[in-house]
């Protein structure tokens, strides 16, 4: 039996029209498939492979750890120096408030367990989330999806969400503050085009947050870790969450997020219930020593590389008038088209050209762009020129 039908016969389905690439390799910022015909990877495995498919020194990292030993215990209980050395590498990158993290395999799982941290710092049970975001899809997470399509299937969800147009400062004010436990949000909301935020919006987000005692939850799993052209997005911002959720450019192309916040509040989860939250394969040790190569290598790169001039490079040459716009921060962008079937037809035409990209979940109007952070600008102008050749072939 071939790959293909082993594929079709024995792995569950995210949907019924899979991308179906059959990959051989990877290397770089290229995948090779079965037939050696290599395709440029636009969207680094959804933002998650920031410095290229296996970069050597985090295959490197990986190797060591793994002649050391892999899982030896769930998460939290024996000392195990990739988990420690990551955790204090986390702290130096952050404000002296994000102390202390909780390492995990999944967005999903981070988002979850934010909520559970919110709730229990502050005694409230809702949440604000904007509408049209994606958060994961766990039974916490999907419960802060506006949409009723992805989420109709599933209910009744877990807790009571409100939810608010991304930058509408005056929609803060109606917000029922005393119930809610946390503010859930993406500084750039990807899922919805890569709309950022204002500075005025989380200025007053924050200041409400303060005020009523809710917890503000930073979103940046796809949004850290270099994304935007600082280490954290929240750094343009000059606002600091209380919690703040990683994942994957984190792990550098292993499984892994993180859930940071103060050590006076991560201590909630140890009494009265004790383990209040667990993880069997939390912290990894292969995860957290690729992790930390990851996040080194990824300092270095933003030290070298200036990716606000690959943004406005990008934006520069992305000018068709079959192209609505274009969005985003940094090297995670959204060329907006007047419809599906538009983006639909220029993502085949990539394909062909062996470019991958994908649509957003709730903008499929919109092309996704999200290269390694270290593309050069003669690759910039390439990629935009076959895209721009592909939206000129669109009926």
């Amino acid at each position: 039996m071939n790959q293909r039908k082993l594929f079709s016969k024995y792995l569950a389905p995210t949907s019924h029209y899979p991308l179906g690439l059959d990959v051989k390799k990877a290397k770089g910022e290229f995948i090779t498939a079965t037939n050696n015909e290599e395709y440029y990877d636009l969207i680094s495995g959804i933002s998650v492979c920031s410095l290229g498919h296996n970069h050597p020194e985090i295959i490197k990292a990986a190797k060591d750890q793994l002649d050391q030993h892999m899982h030896v215990m769930v998460y939290g209980e024996y000392l195990q120096k990739p988990q420690d050395l990551l955790g204090e590498m986390l702290a130096s990158l952050l404000p002296g408030s994000l102390n202390s993290s909780y390492f995990m395999t999944s967005g999903t799982e981070a988002i979850d367990a934010a909520m559970k941290l919110a709730k229990r710092v502050t005694k409230k049970t809702s949440f604000v989330a904007h509408t049209m975001a994606y958060h994961g899809t766990g039974q916490g997470p999907m419960s802060l999806m506006s949409s009723e399509y992805y989420t109709d299937k599933y209910r009744p969800l877990i807790s009571q969400t409100y939810f608010i147009e991304q930058n509408d400062i005056e929609g803060l004010e109606e917000i029922p503050w005393n119930e809610i436990a946390g503010v859930v949000i993406e500084l750039v909301q990807a899922e919805k085009g890569a709309i950022p935020c204002s500075k005025d919006y989380l200025k007053r987000l924050r200041e409400l947050c303060d005020k009523h005692c809710t917890l503000l939850i930073f979103d940046e799993i796809q949004t850290g870790i270099g994304r935007c052209g600082t280490m954290f997005t929240f750094e343009q911002y000059e606002v600091i969450p209380d919690i703040l959720v990683l994942g994957k450019a984190l792990g550098g192309g292993m499984p892994m997020s993180a859930m940071v916040s103060s050590r006076q509040m991560m201590d909630t989860f140890a009494d009265f219930p004790v383990l209040g939250h667990i993880s069997t394969f939390g912290g990894h040790p292969v995860s957290c020593a690729a992790s930390k190569k990851a996040l080194e290598l990824t300092v270095d790169t933003l030290a070298k590389e200036d990716i606000t001039q690959k943004e406005k490079l990008f934006k520069q040459l992305l000018k068709h008038d079959k192209i609505e716009k274009v969005t985003g921060k940094g090297l995670l962008l959204a060329v907006h088209y007047k419809n599906n079937d538009d983006c639909l037809s220029v993502l085949k035409g990539l394909m062909d050209k062996k470019i991958l990209s994908d649509w957003f979940l709730n903008a499929p109007q919109c092309l996704r762009i999200a290269p390694p952070l270290n593309i050069t600008n003669q690759r910039i102008e390439m990629i935009c020129q076959t895209i721009l050749d592909v939206t000129s072939q669109i009926n």
